[in-house]
């Protein structure tokens, strides 16, 4: 049975990305338009989105609206069209307001930054009253929607168009909660009904959208079992902890899936050559041509392990310090690392680029190209996060058969499961320890285990079995949807 939803969100690649909020909304909607569900995305028009020149068409009668917050009015129209070289005919509608998106990057630091969201949320239930269309699901992503199960209870509670509606809210990261100053709680818009924001936050002198999807939303979903397991600890839960514990099964955790139209080393756009689990050797062609490319001499023995990073204190990158050099120092490894975040990250990169600049190359920034050359031409790939909701280039790398090293964790634990030499099980190397020991002691047990080239091999090939395809993941939120409904 084909369902009807309204799929909002901050981010949608490769339009507007800064994680996985990104690919997995691009993913799971297409999955959705695939299997025949009624499926109609929003998000914000932002700056990069209007320069890209994308066939966007307005949406008619849906041109010049008005919507005010926190007493100043915000004209909007709405645009839509398909995401051009996306291979789906999906339609994306962009909510158009230059006031709250004409901005240089996706987020900002700007104190209206919550009314941005407030915006989109409100923008796609308005537009969705216009268009005569009843979701059966609302399905709101992260903080920056999570309002949407409250405004289906209070603002728009008297329209019969969303009485049968259910709403569903997915914590890609908890981490990020969204938290505005209680001043400004006006702006949510409530009116009479503003007695249903939490009373003690406001007391304290904050506003916390993020809790208040997990306290109305008909289902929480996170990107993981075992992140929905950790969510609900004090370690993990990052505050929330006990209002997780308190919806009990309505807090479900689903594996994120991986969209093996963009990442399948057999059909790679992005790579000179293809390869696949029966046909290994051309992994060997790409890494020695990425190592000349990058400058870094290597033997048939050395082995290459790279990393794809936001450069963050949440990916383990406090614990590389410690571990890396001494490794370096001993073992003959070549480390090739992609990434931007926090200065101090960055810096560390470079320092180690120039202590080590026969084994260390460091691009600072993003590239799509150079991700896939990563993934395609490394060994192996290191993730020692201290957290991971998800997690998708530990999964794109076992499709690569690029050995991924993880700490036990979150979706890396869920996904990656350790070698057995025993039984030749087991797809990857992880470490349970946050240490930086335990960093030295899953990359030197992957060196070890690299000079045995069957004992490796088997290994790789057992990782590019596996079977992330969201046609699999997908079908466990359909699942959920006609639980609730």
């Amino acid at each position: 049975m084909a369902h009807r939803i309204c799929f909002v969100t901050a981010e949608y690649a490769p339009l507007a990305k800064t994680g996985g909020l990104a690919d997995v909304s691009t993913a799971l909607t297409r999955y959705l338009h695939r299997a025949g569900h009624d499926v109609r995305v929003f998000m914000p028009c932002y700056r990069r989105i209007a320069e890209r020149g994308l066939p966007l068409s307005p949406v008619a009668g849906l041109r010049n609206l008005a919507l005010t917050i926190g007493g100043r009015e915000y004209r909007y129209s709405l645009l839509a069209g398909p995401i051009p070289g996306s291979g789906s005919s999906l339609p994306v509608h962009f909510v158009d307001c230059p006031a709250l998106y004409d901005r240089p990057g996706i987020y900002s630091e700007a104190d209206d930054e919550h009314v941005r969201f407030l915006l989109l949320t409100r923008a796609a239930l308005e537009c969705c009253q216009r268009l005569g269309f009843a979701p059966e699901i609302l399905h709101c992503n992260d903080w920056h929607t999570a309002f949407g199960p409250l405004y289906l209870r209070s603002l728009y509670a008297w329209d019969r168009l969303f009485a049968g509606t259910k709403s569903v809210l997915t914590i890609h990261n908890v981490g990020y909660q969204g938290l505005f100053p209680a001043e400004r709680a006006g702006d949510v818009g409530l009116g009479d009904a503003a007695w249903l924001l939490h009373q003690d936050d406001l007391r304290t002198g904050f506003v916390n959208p993020m809790k208040h999807g997990v306290l109305y939303a008909d289902l929480v979903t996170t990107v993981s079992p075992g992140y929905a397991r950790e969510i609900r600890t004090p370690e993990y839960g990052v505050g929330l902890d006990p209002y997780l514990r308190e919806r009990g099964d309505r807090v479900v955790g689903i594996l994120n899936g991986v969209d093996y139209d963009d990442w399948n080393p057999e059909t790679d756009r992005l790579l000179p050559v293809n390869y696949s689990r029966r046909r290994l050797s051309p992994k060997a062609d790409l890494k020695k041509e990425f190592l000349k490319r990058l400058h870094l001499p290597a033997k048939k023995t050395t082995m290459l392990v790279g990393m794809v990073t936001r450069l963050v204190a949440q990916k383990g990158i406090d614990l590389l310090p410690e571990s890396l050099p001494a490794v370096l120092r001993e073992r003959d490894l070549r480390l090739a690392v992609l990434g931007n975040g926090e200065p101090r990250y960055e810096q560390f990169f470079r320092e180690l680029q120039r202590a080590f600049p026969n084994q260390v190359v460091f691009h600072q920034g993003y590239s799509e190209e150079l991700s896939h050359w990563i993934e395609a031409a490394s060994d192996a790939f290191l993730m020692p996060s201290l957290y991971e909701p998800c997690g998708l280039n530990q999964m794109y790398s076992l499709k690569y058969g690029t050995v991924p090293i993880v700490r036990r964790t979150g979706g890396l634990a869920d996904s990656v499961q350790q070698w057995d030499p025993a039984t030749l099980t087991g797809t990857g190397i992880l470490f349970d320890h946050y240490d930086a020991p335990a960093v030295r002691w899953a990359l030197n047990l992957a060196l070890d285990l690299y000079a045995d080239r069957t004992a490796w091999r088997r290994l790789m090939q057992n990782g590019m079995a596996r079977d992330f395809s969201w046609d699999r993941q997908g079908a466990l939120y359909v699942e959920q949807y006609r639980r609730l409904l």
